[in-house]
């Protein structure tokens, strides 16, 4: 599975990502709006199976970011799914009951600012609405994560709840897009 745009290529991650991911989620910048600790090598490699597992498990998951030009890996973006009621992750734990599907990103901060995480939400988005029919998307952004914000608005999505209860380290607002079916 895999999905491109004009600078991007996204894929489902594999074992050969460990380096790139390791140092994402080293970097204290990076991870201070996704439950702001830092990962070990081993912590990585941990995610990064939790990752692929996700795609298998749930049928989505998060892309691996490629730039086209390099090859080189960015990072993530694309789908969890959570437990809408105790507001878990099915990385974590599988959902018990209803679910929503979060659309996110995170990317290396040498690569912030360029808009690749528009460009690779945007895919992953659209990939959702027409081959999966997935017509709702949310995103849970930390408050004052101005650039996420920013690009939720770019996807089309609105503020729908404001600190969010849940297990967050921060307060937590959910931004959602609703896309309604098409007239028959």
């Amino acid at each position: 599975m895999q999905l491109e745009t004009e600078r991007l290529l996204l894929r489902r991650p594999q074992a050969g990502d460990l380096d790139a991911y390791a140092e994402l989620f080293a970097d204290p910048e990076v991870v201070r709006y996704t439950g702001g600790v830092t990962k070990s090598r081993a912590e990585s490699e941990l995610a990064l199976e939790r990752m692929i597992r996700h795609w298998d498990d749930q049928g989505v998951g998060l892309f691996s970011v490629i730039r086209m030009e390099d090859e080189r890996v960015l990072g993530r973006v694309g789908f969890l799914v959570w437990d809408a009621e105790s507001w878990r992750h099915a990385m974590m734990r599988p959902p018990r009951g209803r679910t929503e599907t979060e659309i996110g990103w995170t990317l290396a901060r040498a690569h912030w600012g360029r808009g690749y995480a528009t460009e690779g939400a945007t895919a992953a988005r659209d990939w959702a609405v027409h081959e999966l029919g997935l017509r709702r998307q949310i995103s849970l952004i930390q408050r004052g994560n101005d650039a996420s914000v920013r690009v939720a608005r770019k996807l089309g999505e609105t503020l729908e709840c404001e600190d969010l209860p849940g297990p967050f380290p921060a307060a937590t607002d959910l931004y959602a897009l609703t896309i309604e079916a098409p007239a028959r």
